[in-house]
């Protein structure tokens, strides 16, 4: 289990840091040209605010455990990310957008397993 939870927690932090990085170095015209219409809804900041939480998140993810200093605060940034996918899912929801619903969906799943393992069986204490 120790194995899939650090392969599920690598995935989400190739993926946020991706994400991340892209929507911190792009201006927010750049990003609704280029398919993310839903930062036409969202102040600039409020984007850049949302790309932090996902590079946050992404070196919570794996830092904290890698170095084994403060490994609780990985299944804490997973929770972090749930949280984020939660508003995914509720702004893409509401543009009707329901394949992007779904992915947030299940990288909320991916990320709530995190949660439970890393508190749960499989924690770094």
């Amino acid at each position: 289990m120790n194995v899939v939870l650090w392969i599920i927690a690598g995935l989400l932090a190739a993926l946020f840091l991706g994400a991340g990085v892209l929507k911190l170095a792009q201006p927010k015209e750049k990003l609704a040209a280029s398919g993310m219409g839903w930062t036409d809804d969202f102040s600039a900041g409020t984007i850049k605010l949302v790309a932090g939480l996902e590079v946050l998140a992404a070196v919570g993810l794996i830092l904290p455990a890698l170095l084994d200093i403060a490994p609780v605060l990985v299944p804490l940034a997973a929770l972090g990310l749930v949280i984020v996918m939660v508003g995914a899912v509720v702004v893409h929801a509401r543009r009707k957008e329901v394949p992007q619903v779904a992915l947030n969906l299940v990288l909320l799943a991916l990320a709530a397993v995190v949660v439970w393992g890393r508190f749960g069986p499989e924690s770094f204490s």
